[in-house]
């Protein structure tokens, strides 16, 4: 399976990290090119994002259960070789969720809003009745990442799934260029235009968003999508960016997942 990846805005610089230029989160990648994901050779032109309308209808049934959401994330098995699971430091590891730092945090966006680019679904939408997320790292500095959030309310496509959808991208429309600092103070660059992709689930967005600091990029590839009554957003990071074939797969496959049409 070939493709090229992803991780949050956040995630996305802890590969420069790794490459000795900067650190917001996450975990290095390997080096091996043998398990490298293909890149997309073509460079998307720049275009602004649009929002896009979700279902008229939300079918299927509400998960309530963060479990069950959890249990219908993208596995190892999903991946090609060479992508390990970053754990989650409070949930996986036991760590305290609001740790006590030497150094004052010096991170910082503008305009703020713009922050909320890439955040979890859930966070940005609130009332989810199930929460999950799912994160790996890669090959040089590529990383895939996943979370999703359902909905109980909003059987008519209004409120509930549909309007958490319609959140997470009017986020994006106020955000084509914007700039920030990491934890250490050190300059970040982003800018956010929309891909083409194909549908994916009951309805779907997609965007690439360029994030630069010390001369070093990692360019992500993210589809948001809805399914029944969740809402999924899917991202893959790499230095290149991604196969577009490769990717849709990939976001087919998580949208299958959470409909529950593939098993664990």
């Amino acid at each position: 399976m070939g493709f090229g990846v992803r991780s949050a805005a956040k995630s996305v610089l802890s590969a420069a990290l790794c490459a000795g230029a900067l650190l917001i989160l996450g975990a290095c990648g390997g080096t091996d090119d043998a398990a490298t994901i293909d890149a997309g050779t073509d460079s998307p032109p720049a275009a602004p994002v649009t929002v896009v309308d979700g279902p008229d209808v939300l079918s299927g049934s509400v998960i309530t259960d963060s479990a069950d959401l959890q249990a219908r994330m993208l596995t190892p098995s999903d991946l090609p070789d060479g992508y390990a699971v970053v754990p989650d430091p409070v949930r996986d590891l036991g760590l305290d969720p609001a740790p006590e730092y030497d150094s004052p945090d010096r991170s910082s966006t503008e305009p703020q809003e713009c922050a909320d680019v890439l955040a979890a679904v859930g966070m940005q939408s609130a009332g989810a009745s199930a929460m999950a997320d799912v994160r790996y790292s890669g090959p040089n500095f590529s990383s895939i990442d996943e979370d999703a959030a359902s909905y109980a309310g909003g059987e008519d496509g209004v409120g509930g799934a549909g309007e958490a959808f319609r959140t997470v991208q009017n986020t994006l429309v106020g955000c084509t260029e914007y700039s920030g600092t990491d934890a250490d103070g050190i300059d970040v660059d982003f800018s956010l235009s929309a891909r083409d992709q194909s549908p994916v689930g009951d309805a779907s967005t997609s965007f690439r968003l360029a994030t630069t600091s010390e001369g070093f990029t990692l360019v992500s590839d993210v589809v948001i999508s809805v399914v029944d009554h969740t809402v999924f957003q899917l991202s893959v990071t790499s230095q290149e960016g991604v196969d577009a074939a490769s990717f849709t797969a990939l976001a087919e496959t998580a949208a299958e997942r959470i409909r529950g049409d593939l098993g664990s």
